[in-house]
């Protein structure tokens, strides 16, 4: 089953657009299997429905289906590899990520206490897709990303993690240290962990 939505998704890529009657000329099933297999790659995100014409008699319309955007290939990796590997060269400041952090995640606004501060970061993190969030601890407050949103790129360019460190640094106001790096817990999730010491 699941080759045979490979095939679908290879045959789109190739086509750009198709029809279920015609993906099941081309490998060999029913219609309604087709459409069946298709339905799955909808609810996936993998494909989309671009057209719709009206029957001519009774029956169903004819759906056009391509590609979704997320199951198209990208050259993300390798902009963000040539982006990170001229910043790092062209740079002769101790923290070359500096003048990047306010442009990726802008200014936030001035926090009466740490709490609130770490609210603050912690929401715009969130709306980065980082799923993070801050914990108590002994030592002083931890913050826990459960999410990397440069995961895909993350192993070309482990540079990234101390972007993360300059950002928690620079949107706090303290110093922070990495504890933990795609670290797994019981349940198998994984989560990078950072120590925040006030300045």
């Amino acid at each position: 089953m699941q080759n045979t939505r490979q095939q679908i998704l290879i045959h789109l890529e190739k086509q750009q657009t198709a029809s279920a009657n015609e993906i099941s000329r081309i490998l060999h099933m029913t219609a309604a299997n087709a459409r069946h297999h298709l339905g799955l790659l909808i609810e996936q995100g993998l494909v989309e429905v671009i057209h719709q014409q009206k029957a001519r008699a009774r029956g169903r319309p004819r759906l056009l289906y391509t590609l979704a955007q997320s199951a198209m290939q990208d050259n993300l990796d390798l902009l963000v590899d040539a982006l990170l590997k001229a910043l790092l060269q062209n740079s002769d400041a101790e923290q070359p990520f500096e003048p990047i952090i306010p442009l990726l995640f802008g200014q936030i606004p001035g926090a009466k206490n740490t709490p609130q501060r770490l609210n603050q970061v912690v929401q715009r993190l969130n709306e980065m897709k980082y799923r993070a969030r801050w914990e108590a601890s002994p030592t002083g407050p931890r913050m826990i990303f459960r999410h990397c949103p440069y995961a895909s790129v993350l192993a070309e360019n482990p540079e990234l993690c101390q972007m993360d460190v300059a950002a928690l640094s620079i949107l706090l106001g303290a110093s922070v240290e990495q504890i933990a790096q795609l670290e797994r817990d019981n349940q198998g999730a994984t989560s990078c962990i950072f120590a925040i010491i006030p300045r």
